[in-house]
């Protein structure tokens, strides 16, 4: 079923006579739900009086508002009466008001998908995204961590996607030129298609021919549209459109053929193309077959926006993350095995997850470029913890990383964990696995590197146990083992804590769910790793 959907552009501060233009709009055509896609407040910096007033007169719900209305966030800082009031009413800012935060993926109860990045570039945000929602500015990892929506009805950005006008006929026409363009906007659009895609502009509204994105092997027989807008301010002197009324249909099918009027795509990846996705529904087919993975691997059946390990999904505990890159994340664990007392030197847990950003349930089910990128910086951080384990300890401590690479698994990762290289180097944490495997009557362990995993035919269970020395981490010694999963028995998914519990002598720690901590605790933990891992964290650099 459509929905009706309002889009505004700037308001800076006069949302008294806008909110009212929109009661009267919604009065005579019962819309869904509004969209402020350019800044709702005044630039606190030169706000008047008058501003000042007409806030706190909205935060106090003294302005009505018939209908759900978002709120992006724009070119320009919040007043920090609507900051606290959003942080203590969790981003509600008055009753049917909402806003979408600087990075954001939400689906309406009409079942509509927005996404938004809000703000200006700043190049200098270079550790991944950040992680204020407040201030006006976001970073390439911020765009990059959208791409995992995969989809979205309407995309919402401050600044244009780079090439936009690339193929149109249509001229844009503005005394202040045209806005600014970025090419990570450029890739968040071409990856998720969005039916809709509204920006903003200072003085003139734009609305580009609409676009196709090219067929997938997914859907080879269809062609999703997009279609941009830039909107112009409200009460601008050229009196160029402010307002846009639409329907939309999130259950509607991309067209079969090309629409007339229509273009190519105007927008390009940077560097690479965006990896093919399976459906969902061979993903359940394949998951379930028992005839082994293959050279193709198959996606998982949980949606990006439902992975805790998807940096789109909204509820993921983004304070845990510590660090993000091009083609993967770390993260602390929730209920970690070690606690801050298991290794003195280093007086934090240090049990690290290190997650591709991309949504697959193996390595190898990964497009192979992306494959070779992310299992390639996947252990660039493994090197780079290692070398702060020297650092800290100097050869006290090495480490076990596990994995479970499973065709049935959900979004893989590694774990890490620190352990004391006096155990590596005697030969105990090779034993504790085979000796555990053995009592599990599990297949014997094979030592061997799989590397990407994307030669091996079946599911696998591999720990790689490094001992530490001094200097450089290149310089220490490593052991690869693997274990081949089938069906012929029913392996534990927690196998690899377990064995390192009993290890380091955690029993009590084996299940996380007994080691919960409060989210204050999280933090601390989170903030004494980014701390001791500063100078190791290459996303910090501008090498």
């Amino acid at each position: 079923m459509a929905s009706k959907i309002l889009v505004v552009g700037g308001v800076y501060g006069q949302f008294p006579a806008v909110f009212s233009k929109i009661s009267a709009l919604h009065a005579k055509n019962a819309f869904s739900l509004a969209i402020i896609v350019g800044d709702l407040f005044a630039d606190p910096v030169t706000a008047t009086s008058q501003d000042r007033d007409n806030a706190q007169s909205l935060i106090q719900g003294n302005i009505d508002i018939p209908l759900p209305v978002y709120f992006a966030l724009g070119k320009q800082g919040l007043p920090e009466n609507v900051i606290e009031k959003l942080e203590s009413s969790a981003g509600e800012l008055c009753s049917n008001l909402y806003f979408l935060g600087k990075r954001t993926t939400i689906k309406t109860s009409e079942g509509i998908r927005i996404v938004a990045l809000g703000g200006n570039l700043d190049p200098n945000i270079i550790g991944g995204a950040s992680k204020d929602k407040y201030p006006p500015f976001y970073g390439e990892g911020d765009a990059r961590a959208l791409r995992g929506a995969n989809t979205a009805d309407i995309l919402v950005t401050s600044e244009w996607p780079a090439g936009i006008r690339t193929g149109s006929k249509l001229e844009f026409q503005s005394d202040l030129g045209e806005p600014p363009s970025q090419q990570c906007i450029a890739d968040l659009s071409s990856t998720l298609k969005p039916r809709y895609h509204f920006s903003i502009s200072m003085d003139t509204f734009f609305e580009r021919e609409p676009f196709f994105h090219t067929p997938t092997e997914e859907s080879p027989d269809t062609f999703p549209i997009t279609r941009f807008f830039s909107m112009a301010p409200f009460g601008n002197p050229k009196k160029q459109k402010w307002i846009y009324a639409f329907s939309l249909d999130p259950t509607a099918a991309s067209p079969v053929a090309v629409p007339a009027g229509a273009t190519a795509s105007p927008l390009s990846m940077a560097g690479k193309k965006r990896p093919a996705q399976p459906s969902q529904a061979s993903s359940f087919r394949f998951a379930d077959s028992g005839h082994g993975r293959g050279n193709k691997r198959r996606r998982a059946p949980p949606t990006a926006g439902e992975c805790f390990f998807c940096l789109s999904n909204p509820n993921l505990a983004t304070h845990l993350i510590t660090s993000i890159g091009d083609n993967a994340y770390l993260t602390t664990a929730k209920g970690p095995l070690s606690t801050g007392q298991t290794f003195p030197k280093l007086a934090f847990p240090c049990h690290i997850l290190i997650i591709p950003l991309t949504h697959e349930a193996t390595l190898a089910s990964i497009e192979e470029e992306s494959r070779h990128g992310t299992y390639k910086e996947m252990n660039k951080y493994r090197n780079a913890i290692h070398n702060m384990l020297i650092s800290l300890t100097g050869s006290e401590l090495g480490s076990v990383t596990w994995e479970v690479s499973r065709s049935g698994g959900v979004h893989t990762h590694w774990q890490f964990l620190p352990v004391s290289a006096d155990l590596v180097r005697r030969g105990l944490v090779e034993a504790a696995f085979k000796v555990e495997a053995e009592n599990q009557k599990y297949p014997k362990f094979e030592a061997r590197d799989v590397g990407d995993g994307f030669e091996e035919s079946n599911d696998f269970f591999r720990v790689v146990i490094w001992s530490s020395s001094e200097g450089d981490a290149s310089e220490g010694k490593e052991t690869s083992l693997v274990l081949p999963l089938d069906a012929s028995f029913r392996f534990d998914l927690q196998f690899g804590r377990r064995v390192l519990a009993k290890l380091l002598g955690l029993e009590q720690r084996i299940d996380w769910h007994d080691c919960g901590q409060t989210h204050v605790q999280e933090e601390a933990d989170v903030a004494a790793f980014k701390s001791a891992f500063k100078d190791f964290d290459f996303t910090l650099s501008d090498e």
